[in-house]
């Protein structure tokens, strides 16, 4: 079928929701029915948008029902993006009408587990399709730091240090920090150790590179110590013997039962867990889906307590 040159103009979206039909439905008379119109009046809706795109989207010629040509085989996928996208923004805008959030910028503690994260993220991907969400890693005083600084209006931060008079916090768990060393590291070696062996060796210790917290410790008790920037660094650092540090016990449960870490008893240190808040500016109110993220956090600190009681 040979079609005159491309009329002047753009597809309309109900001649692609009308090709998507036909295409679905197998025939004409089919696709009216589902989209209670006049046989005549989706085959004329068919005909304008193949002399627009200059294409023969169906073969008429090879029977009486309508058959998808190479070109309207290669558009329906083309054609059910478009929509997709047009109902997406309709969704986004009703939203935005109703006060919901176009985006949250949420930063979390590197410590934070990773189950944790991944629960509230599928969840809230779930619950708001049309919201996005961007993440933020970071250590120690460096998540308030975002908060405090706008970039980020919620934030899931370790012990606060500074800032706390400008914040809305609320306690969402801890997790326990686990003194490691590998194996034949010298301290892993020793059954009972004394008060002060630990400051002999090298440390591995979180940097932060926040200036909110600059220059503060934080569980640090030898007298050389290394800094790093990433936790994922300092677990590889810690399996390869080099010093020893503090871990979140779920990120070393495995190495530990494996033989590939050996949890440390020193006797100075605390037995304490590493405490999460829920925190955002005072004068800067989260929104819905916001809200709903704080919630969510602070139900899986709930379900966990319980769990533990």
């Amino acid at each position: 079928m040979k079609l005159p040159a491309p009329a002047v103009g753009t597809p309309t979206l109900d001649q692609l929701q009308v090709f998507l039909a036909v295409a679905e439905a197998g025939s004409f008379a089919a696709a009216a029915r589902q989209l209670k119109r006049a046989t005549s009046a989706v085959s004329y809706q068919i005909d304008q948008l193949e002399l627009q795109l200059g294409l023969a989207l169906f073969d008429r010629s090879a029977t009486r029902r309508p058959v998808l040509a190479p070109a309207g085989i290669a558009l329906r996928a083309e054609a059910q993006s478009v929509l997709r996208g047009i109902d997406a923004l309709r969704a986004r805008a009703a939203g935005l009408l109703t006060g919901l959030e176009a985006e949250v910028s949420l930063a979390v503690d590197v410590m934070l587990p990773a189950a944790r994260l991944a629960d509230a993220a599928r969840a809230f991907q779930a619950a708001f399709p049309t919201v996005a969400l961007r993440l933020h890693v970071e250590s120690l005083g460096a998540v308030t730091q975002l908060v405090l600084d706008g970039i980020a209006a919620i934030a899931v931060s370790g012990p606060l240090r500074g800032g706390a008079e400008l914040l809305e916090q609320r306690a969402v768990g801890e997790v326990e920090l686990v003194p490691v060393a590998a194996p034949d590291h010298p301290l892993a070696g020793r059954r009972r150790l004394e008060p002060g062996e630990a400051r002999a060796h090298i440390q591995l210790v979180l940097s932060d590179r926040s200036p909110l917290t600059a220059g503060q410790d934080f569980g640090v008790l030898a007298a050389r110590t290394w800094r790093i920037a990433d936790l994922s660094a300092k677990h590889a650092l810690l399996l390869a013997g080099i010093g020893w540090g503090s871990m979140p016990r779920a990120m070393v449960e495995a190495d530990i039962a494996a033989g590939r870490l050996v949890a440390l008893g020193l006797p100075e240190w605390p037995s304490v867990g590493y405490a999460f808040h829920l925190i955002h500016r005072t004068d800067t109110p989260p929104g819905p889906a916001a809200r709903w993220l704080i919630e969510r956090f602070a139900a899986q600190s709930d379900r966990r307590a319980a769990q533990h009681a």
